[in-house]
C-alpha cells in the first residue's frame, strides 16, 4: 500500500487542511535568505515547479517574496504563501498588528497560512495571539492558521483555550482549528509524539530543516540509500518526508540545488528503505522551543 500510494506523488501533490484549503506538499523555505536575493531565488523556485513559499516576519524577506509572487505569471490562487508572528511578540495586539504588517509588506490580498512562530510568552499571550489569528481568518486576511515549534504540552493547552474561546465568542468553531503545525522533522528528529497528536486531529505537519542543514550526508543510515537510488542525500531525505505524509520545506539559494531538491518524484523509498531511516534519536540541528515550559 505504501508503494502504491507514494508512487502517485508529484510536484503538484497537495494535502487538504482542516480549513478546507489545499497546501502543496513541497515547500520552498527562505529562512535567512537575504532580502536582496530573495525575489530572485523565489522566482527560480517557481520556475523549478515549487508553488509554496515559507517565510516569516522574523526572516525580514516577506516583501521580496510578495514581489516574486506578484511578478510571476502563475495565478495567485496557485501559489501558497506562509508567514509567521515573531516568536517573542505573542499577544493579541501584536499578532493582529503582524497580520496587517505582513499583508502590507508582501503586497498580497491574503496570506495562505499564518503561524505563531514559537510558544513563548505564557498562556494568556498564546491564547490572545491565537484569538487574533482566528479573527484574521474570519476576516479573510489569512486562509489557514497554525503554530510552529509547539510541544505536546503546548498543543494540549491549545485545545483547552480553543474551547474557552468557543464559549467566549459564541459557539462551536469560534475558537478556531489548527490547520498546520511546523517543526524540525527528519530521521534524527522524527517527532513521533507530535506527529501522532497531529494525525489524530487532521493537522498537517510541516518539516523545516528536512535535509538537516546538510550535516548528515555521510551518516551510516543515509549513505546506503544514496548509493542504492543514485540520488543525493537531500533528495533521499525530502522523499522520506513526503512519504511520511509531511510537507518538507527545503531551503537553498543555489539555483542548481533548488532544482535538485525538487527532483524527488522519479523514485521512491521502499519499506526497507523507510525502516532504515526509523532512528531512535533526538538530535536537533536548530532551536527547539517544544521543550519550553508552559510558563515561558
Amino acid at each position: 500500500m505504501l508503494r502504491k500510494a507514494m508512487s502517485k506523488l508529484t510536484i503538484n501533490s497537495t494535502l487538504r487542511m482542516n480549513s478546507g484549503y489545499e497546501i502543496p506538499m513541497l515547500g520552498y523555505g527562505v529562512y535567512k535568505t537575504p532580502a536582496n536575493v530573495c525575489e530572485d531565488v523565489v522566482t527560480k523556485a517557481f520556475e523549478a515547479g515549487y508553488r509554496h513559499v515559507d517565510s516569516a516576519a522574523g526572516y525580514r524577506n516577506e516583501e521580496p517574496c510578495g514581489a516574486a509572487i506578484k511578478k510571476s505569471s502563475i495565478p495567485r490562487s496557485q501559489i501558497f504563501f506562509t508567514s509567521k508572528v515573531p516568536p517573542m511578540q505573542l499577544s493579541y495586539d501584536s499578532a493582529s498588528a503582524q497580520v496587517d504588517a505582513s499583508l502590507k509588506l508582501s503586497g498580497l490580498d491574503y496570506i495562505d497560512l499564518m503561524l505563531l512562530h514559537a510558544p513563548y510568552g505564557g498562556r494568556e499571550a498564546r491564547k490572545g495571539a491565537w484569538k487574533a489569528l482566528v479573527e484574521a481568518q474570519e476576516a479573510g486576511k489569512v486562509r489557514s492558521i497554525g503554530v510552529s515549534n509547539y510541544g505536546v504540552a503546548h498543543l494540549d493547552e491549545m485545545e483547552v483555550y480553543i474551547k474557552e474561546l468557543e464559549k467566549e465568542r459564541g459557539g462551536e468553531g469560534k475558537g478556531g482549528k489548527i490547520d498546520v503545525g511546523q517543526w524540525e522533522v527528519h530521521p534524527w528528529m522524527p517527532r513521533r509524539d507530535i506527529a501522532e497528536w497531529c494525525k489524530k486531529r487532521g493537522v498537517v505537519v510541516e518539516a523545516f530543516c528536512p535535509i538537516v542543514r546538510g550535516k548528515r550526508m555521510d551518516d551510516p543510515a543515509l549513505v546506503p540509500l544514496i548509493k542504492k537510488h543514485r540520488k543525493t542525500g537531500a533528495q533521499i531525505l525530502i522523499r522520506w518526508s513526503l512519504q511520511k505524509g509531511f510537507v518538507p520545506l527545503p531551503k537553498s539559494e543555489t539555483p542548481s540545488r533548488i532544482v535538485e531538491n525538487a527532483g524527488v518524484y522519479d523514485f521512491e523509498l521502499d519499506t526497507e528503505d523507510m525502516k532504515a531511516l526509523e532512528l531512535d534519536v533526538y538530535e536537533p540541528c536548530a532551536w527547539d522551543p517544544t521543550v519550553a515550559a508552559l510558563e515561558d
